[in-house]
């Protein structure tokens, strides 16, 4: 008969199976980046200088901070598909507010200090967030439609606002009014390091301390995974909501800031397909759609994912078009590697309860077969 302890220790050597393809499904992404820059450094002998990386950077950073909002959305189980237009309308918005602003019922004119037109720039994506927010979760609409219709409303106010023209040397600012230092700033390489990546590497610490270590993260995961039972858990499902599309309209707000002091002028068109960039970026990184799942580390290495693909395309030569085809292509590969993840995991959960309750519909019945009189006991 063998004993509890030696059980015990033939067991052991189990936990020190690996498996190599759930490992490689879960570490797709860092996978997939890997792939892609030993490829391309192969074809492009820039393609690692540093120049490029700087360059490089910059451009996924613009796309990671939006992406880290993103992700806020989509773990509450929720999309986002006006954040291009709102990057759009507060860039629109600080550069109107460089231009002066008429004060109402007088001839004067004032023009804010430059922190006050960054503030104000970033408090105007909240404010877009706010009412998606509310509308989501206070009125039950589908996040889909509302944001669709924010995409459609930002867009056209970043239209008015600018009347059909480039708003581009007002954004200097003026000396002597206090709102100098745009692109002395926003636009600068702190030890060599592009000022938009400072925000996304500050971004992505404070987020992740957010969801690992605070109860709204707690909260975020937990109505992802099963908003009912969260509610009923006496989780604050309808403030979630509401907050995650304010930090998803303040990361906005600040690549709106970010955005206008790299290119230098303030263009109806800013911010078109951000939020598919996104989206792209945070299910690369092993978010589910669904919500419950996903990590502030697999969006960033998601966003370099498409940062460096799409870089390697240009470096190389790649047709525009067929660029917009392979991006395409890899954010649907990246989906269907997330489904047949969760299909397997589905197969082997549902495998190891049936081989559960077989061990315990074995042991009941040696149970019962040892209770059983034997055909002696039964004779006498």
């Amino acid at each position: 008969m063998t004993t509890t302890a030696e059980a015990e220790v033939a067991e052991k050597p189990k936990r020190f199976n690996v498996n190599l393809g759930a490992l490689i499904m879960e570490g797709r992404a860092l996978v997939a980046l890997i792939i892609i820059i030993a490829i391309f450094a192969l074809m492009n002998d820039n393609y690692l200088s540093s120049g490029n990386l700087a360059t490089i950077a910059k451009d996924v950073a613009f796309n990671a901070i939006i992406a880290l909002g993103m992700l806020l959305v989509i773990l509450k189980g929720g999309i986002d598909l006006s954040v291009g237009s709102t990057v759009g309308l507060t860039g629109a918005v600080a550069g109107n507010m460089f231009q002066g602003v008429s004060l109402p019922l007088t001839d004067a004119v004032m023009y804010p200090s430059l922190w006050v037109i960054v503030v104000i720039a970033v408090a105007v994506g909240m404010l877009v967030g706010w009412i998606n927010g509310m509308l989501i979760s206070r009125l039950n609409l589908a996040p889909f439609i509302v944001t669709l219709g924010m995409l459609y409303v930002g867009r056209g106010l970043t239209q008015v606002l600018l009347g059909g023209t480039n708003i581009t040397n007002e954004l200097r600012g003026q000396e002597g009014l206090n709102n100098e230092g745009l692109f002395a700033i926003f636009a600068s390489y702190p030890l060599g390091v592009p000022i938009s990546a400072w925000v996304m590497i500050a971004l992505a610490v404070i987020f992740s301390i957010i969801l690992t270590r605070t109860p709204f993260g707690r909260w975020l995961y937990a109505t992802g995974s099963n908003e009912r039972a969260a509610e009923l858990s006496g989780v604050p499902v309808k403030r979630v909501k509401t907050r995650v599309y304010i930090f998803t309209g303040m990361c906005a707000g600040m690549v709106g800031i970010l955005q206008i002091a790299n290119i230098r002028s303030s263009t109806a068109d800013l911010g078109s397909l951000y939020e598919l960039n996104a989206i792209a970026a945070v299910v690369i990184g092993g978010a589910a759609l669904s919500g419950g799942r996903g990590t502030v580390r697999g969006t960033i290495i998601g966003a370099f994912v498409i940062g460096f693909l799409t870089n390697g395309l240009v470096i190389v030569g790649v047709s525009p078009f067929w660029q917009t085809v392979i991006t395409g292509a890899v954010i649907i590969l990246a989906v269907a590697m997330d489904q047949i993840q969760q299909i397997v995991q589905r197969r082997r959960a549902d495998a190891r309860a049936v081989a559960q309750a077989r061990r315990e519909s074995q042991k009941h019945d040696d149970a019962d077969a040892a209770h059983e009189p034997s055909d002696t006991q039964k004779v006498h």
